[in-house]
């Protein structure tokens, strides 16, 4: 665990910060517990190597932007949640993937987190866009989406390759001004 947290943003239980290569062992270990909790919908990295190269994307791609969840009375990391394919221009989008684990599935922990990423990302960032592309059958992210205010705008077929096999995606999306009209977010930015 880090010891200087470096919240980008913060909520009552969570913080959300950039990914650091010494994160390492501590997301490895939480990878590598929550294996039955992911698969078959995701395979976040599980070894030294993996996760090397898994965060140097996320550092290094101006096209990317990783966010480790911590629980901000241990700074343990709870989960991640990464903006991809990031466009800027007339589109300012990115695609959210994410991921809680084991140990802090099911306590509302990424429903704060998404909502920090979002305002954050609306906010610092700039972007204007964020969609979430979802299995129909993974309920735990679609009811983390439904809560988080996006909604369902599209069914894409074969989207993705998945565990070897092209997989049907839900597409969600929420904008800027979908968050405006919620009103002032709860948490606050650092």
């Amino acid at each position: 665990m880090t010891e200087t947290h470096g919240y980008l943003a913060e909520g009552p239980r969570v913080g959300i910060r950039p990914f650091g290569y010494d994160d390492g062992p501590e997301f490895t270990a939480g990878a590598r517990e929550s294996k039955d909790l992911h698969h078959p919908w995701l395979f976040p990295p599980a070894d030294a190597d993996a996760y090397a190269v898994y965060a140097g994307r996320l550092i290094e791609d101006p096209a990317k932007a990783g966010f480790l969840v911590c629980e901000r009375d241990s700074g343990g990391i709870a989960g991640f949640i990464n903006i991809n394919n990031i466009v800027r221009g007339g589109f300012l989008c990115g695609a959210l993937g994410y991921g809680a684990f084991a140990h802090a599935a099911g306590r509302g922990l990424m429903t704060e987190a998404l909502g920090l990423v979002v305002r954050y990302a609306f906010g610092p960032m700039g972007l204007h866009r964020l969609e979430i592309n979802v299995q129909p059958g993974n309920v735990a992210s679609i009811a983390l989406a439904r809560r988080c205010g996006f909604r369902l705008e599209g069914f894409s077929p074969d989207m993705i390759y998945i565990d070897g096999a092209w997989r049907d995606h839900e597409r969600w999306a929420i904008t800027a001004e979908m968050v405006s009209a919620q009103g002032p977010a709860p948490a606050r930015g650092r």
